[in-house]
């Protein structure tokens, strides 16, 4: 198991990885699209994208994180946004060590916390990611405001 920071290098590998995580939460596959968001986050320094490689090489999850600020703890936070690891590779590991990449990279930039959101009937993730260390937090609303777009 190897995990590598994605560059621009990695953008066809990566994309189909990230078209099967968009059909997951029932997008429709556009892999030219994916690799164009892709291309745009990674050049303009957007987002840091960790890929998961098998034992033979082949890419098989990633993790997606976004910068953001928290004022009043006057430090840099990430946003773990996307995490995704192919069905028949679940279970071994990966997500963990893909989680593991995203902790390194929050302490290597001194930021004060990682924060992800994920749907409630979400029942892989609301099991990997409170052993995974972290806190649910019910001492806050998650609201959104959308563009309907």
């Amino acid at each position: 198991m190897m995990i590598k920071q994605a560059t621009i290098k990695e953008l066809k590998t990566l994309a189909p990885l990230f078209d099967a995580y968009r059909q997951f939460y029932d997008k429709i596959s556009d892999i030219k699209s994916a690799e164009e968001f892709l291309e745009a986050r990674i050049s303009n320094q957007e987002s840091v994208i960790f890929i998961a490689y098998n034992s033979d090489n082949n890419a098989v999850g990633f993790v997606q994180l976004y910068p953001s600020f928290s004022s009043t703890r006057l430090k840099r936070f990430w946003i773990l946004n996307d995490l995704f690891v192919y069905s028949e590779f679940r279970g071994q590991g990966f997500s963990k060590k893909l989680i593991d990449s995203a902790k390194d990279l929050c302490r290597n930039t001194d930021a004060c916390a990682m924060l992800l959101e994920t749907s409630v009937t979400n029942d892989i993730g609301n099991s990997l990611y409170p052993g995974a260390g972290f806190q649910l937090r019910d001492d806050a609303n998650f609201y959104e405001w959308t563009t309907n777009t």
